[in-house]
């Protein structure tokens, strides 16, 4: 089990803006998020909810607006460049989903692997072919070392993309849909590759996935809507004798196919309060409950009661929370994400951080 007080990982308050012509596009808006070392976490969420955005700062490829993100110990926010280039060599590996990304065709696999050391001057001729070919043993390619990809099928191709990401021993690994474009069989191989290896390596890994076969089987699977985490579920897998729970309705991990459910776990959904004790309520509620833009707010027996605004009273209305402000702090009314905003907004961001 990782170590509960080792975060690899720690992101706080991140901003991300992007600027498109006179328009500034908020990607993501004060996320949080604690990875910790040795988990393998899964990100999901719908197009443009962040989630991108988030493995592209992780990985060093961009730089948040502002905020903190720290990985094993560097603030990225702080890095100069020629700092940043060593950390996307040595402290991070990335397997994209398309294998043009992951792999040259003109080269074997071997020489894919041993590619990025080269670039890297971190190892001698004799050290690169020694550890390629264990990497290649431990994704069980080895006898395929001196194949091109034309050669591979796109499940080898991604497991030699793996070894690729491995090659300069990060202690993060970062996985942008690599189940996306094989079948169930194959991308169980994946998987388990990739469990393997983390545990192996201790490696910390870093997936985001619209698969719901791989989110079923991650250690955590983190939702993101609207720039912000929403939802955690955490999956435990029970012990000899152990009762089953399946995962929430809905939840990806309810769709998994069935031969990718190997191991009988216990699932555990949680809603997310940022630092400034907001939460993301699924909108189905809402919708269910007639709950729009406002809600009352009541205590109750260890709980926070939210009813709408013209619901009934009860006994516990003494205990009624003052709606406004502890509104504002509670919860966060699900509308669609706000237009882009106009210039302006950056800056003031980058000159708050400055101070």
């Amino acid at each position: 089990m990782p170590n509960e007080k080792d975060p690899l990982i720690v992101c706080e308050n991140l901003v991300k803006i992007y600027q498109v012509a006179d328009l500034e596009v908020v990607a993501l808006q004060g996320l949080d998020l604690i990875v910790r070392r040795g988990e393998m976490v899964g990100i999901v969420g719908a197009s443009g909810s962040g989630k991108t955005t988030l493995m592209n700062i992780l990985g060093g490829l961009d730089r948040p607006s502002a905020g903190r993100v720290t990985v094993d110990g560097l603030n990225l926010l702080a890095l100069a460049e020629s700092a940043r280039s060593e950390y996307q060599q040595t402290k991070v590996g990335f397997v994209w989903q398309q294998t043009s990304r992951n792999l040259i065709p003109y080269l074997t696999a071997q020489e894919n692997i041993e590619l990025p050391m080269t670039m890297a001057w971190l190892s001698s001729a004799r050290q690169k072919r020694a550890w390629s070919a264990e990497l290649l043993q431990a994704v069980g390619l080895y006898e395929r070392r001196r194949h091109h990809l034309t050669q591979l099928s796109g499940g080898e191709q991604q497991r030699v993309a793996i070894a690729v990401a491995l090659a300069n021993k990060p202690v993060l690994l970062l996985g942008d849909e690599p189940t996306g474009e094989v079948d169930s069989a194959t991308a169980q191989t994946i998987l388990d590759t990739f469990r393997r290896l983390g545990e192996q390596m201790d490696l910390t890994i870093v997936i985001v996935t619209h698969d719901p076969r791989l989110s079923g089987q991650v250690d955590r699977v983190v939702a993101i809507r609207d720039g912000k985490i929403s939802t955690e579920t955490i999956r435990q897998v029970n012990q000899p004798g152990q009762g089953q729970s399946h995962p929430p309705a809905g939840h990806p991990a309810d769709t998994a196919a069935p031969e990718l459910k190997k191991e009988a776990a216990t699932y555990h959904e949680y809603v997310v309060l940022d630092s400034a004790g907001r939460l993301q309520v699924p909108r189905e509620l809402l919708e269910n409950l007639g709950i729009g833009k406002r809600a009352q707010l009541e205590t109750g027996e260890g709980c926070i009661i939210i009813r709408p605004a013209d619901g009934p009273a009860t006994a516990g209305a003494g205990n009624r929370l003052t709606l406004e402000e502890q509104l504002a702090l509670l919860f966060q009314d699900q509308t669609p994400p706000p237009p882009p905003r106009r210039r302006g907004l950056l800056g003031a961001l980058r000159r708050r951080d400055r101070r």
